[in-house]
């Protein structure tokens, strides 16, 4: 791919080896489902981010016991009663050592040395991994991608600088060298693609019903049948303790199913759940070529629906729904993001971090109009 138009959606979305290390046969081999009741000691791997606290509220509320590892800079007083381990991932791990987990989440992993790291140093003490990737560590998105899809590569793999280049072939790194330490029989990989919800800190779906609200003429891109795919932060974490629950293993993308969502949907349901009518203008692809509209996070979640990002809105998420996923309306998470949204303070609400900006979105508009008069 081009550099600027794989960054383009990188940045929209930022059992051998279990003898090899020594993991004792009890462990290894102990991969039946849990009996109901059972609880699980879960070591979380970050936890109080985005994605990390659904999945910490879901295990608990579950009656699981929690424990978790972070460098404690983010949200720190979020779970006070929880065991806290405090370290970093790149070589501040000791916190780690003497402990023991039935399963470990590991949702803060995106440099490969450092999710090496830990699979190697937990492999003995856990029976579960499950780890955290994305659709991003696809190698293309011209076809609708399944689970078997060919993973992207970077020729120097000892690079570490997450970029908008470098986060989907690190992702697939981080995958494979999570299943040299810990072994395909122990190991989970989800690959989610947008994630959205209440306390989503990236703004990529929360900008369209947020933007929504505000009335008036809106600039949406494409057209409305234009199709789009996300998955709602708590249906992952859902997943997530299913997959602990149930010692489901294996490769599944977390997606809604591939072609049942619009941006035309998106729209009404966006009008729906702020109680605000719109005047949409769709603009053609080509204008946001030529506008340099597809950059960064300008039109968040929307991908043109043909050449190198055909498919991108379109992966196959049957087999994770297969065992078990469940995904609610968008509708709802919407509205939920929405009514999240509301309890926030001016001073981060009246700076939304993606989408068009007001002066940006007029300007667009009346280049469009001149344009298309």
């Amino acid at each position: 791919m081009k550099k600027s138009r794989r960054g383009f959606l990188q940045a929209s979305l930022l059992g051998t080896a279990a003898a090899a290390v020594g993991v004792p046969r009890a462990v290894a081999e102990d991969q039946g489902p849990r009996q109901s009741g059972d609880t699980a000691k879960i070591l979380v791997l970050g936890g109080t981010g985005f994605i990390g606290p659904h999945m910490v509220r879901e295990a608990l509320r579950r009656g699981h016991d929690v424990t978790l590892f972070n460098r404690g800079k983010t949200n720190n007083t979020l779970f006070p009663d929880l065991e806290s381990l405090m370290g970093d991932r790149d070589n501040g791990l000791d916190a780690l050592k003497g402990g023991k987990w039935d399963a470990v989440i590991d949702n803060s992993g995106y440099v490969p040395r450092h999710v090496a790291d830990s699979a190697r140093l937990l492999s003995p003490v856990v029976s579960h991994y499950l780890y955290i990737s994305s659709i991003s560590a696809y190698a293309s998105f011209a076809q609708a991608n399944h689970e078997d899809s060919p993973l992207a590569t970077m020729s120097d793999e000892t690079i570490e600088e997450v970029t908008s280049e470098t986060y989907g072939p690190m992702k697939a790194l981080c995958e494979r060298r999570a299943a040299a330490e810990i072994g395909d029989d122990r190991l989970t990989i989800l690959r989610p693609t947008y994630i959205c919800g209440p306390g989503d800190h990236t703004d990529r779906f929360s900008y369209w019903p947020v933007r929504t609200m505000k009335g008036g003429e809106m600039l949406w891109p494409g057209t409305p049948g234009n199709k789009t795919q996300i998955i709602d932060v708590r249906d992952l974490a859902n997943f997530v303790v299913d997959a602990i629950e149930q010692r489901i293993t294996g490769t599944y993308n977390t997606v809604t199913p591939a072609g049942s969502y619009s941006m035309g949907d998106l729209l009404v349901d966006s009008m729906a759940v702020t109680g605000t009518e719109v005047n949409p203008t769709w603009v053609s692809a080509s204008f946001i070529d030529e506008q340099k509209l597809s950059e960064g996070n300008a039109l968040p979640i929307w991908a043109p629906p043909s050449g190198e990002y055909a498919g991108v809105a379109l992966v196959s998420g049957e087999k994770a729904v297969a065992r078990g996923l469940r995904n609610r309306p968008v509708k709802e998470t919407a509205r939920d993001l929405i009514s999240w949204w509301q309890t926030l303070p001016e001073d981060r609400t009246k700076n939304v971090r993606a989408g068009l900006s007001r002066e940006r979105e007029a300007e667009m508009l009346a280049l469009w109009h001149k344009l298309d008069g």
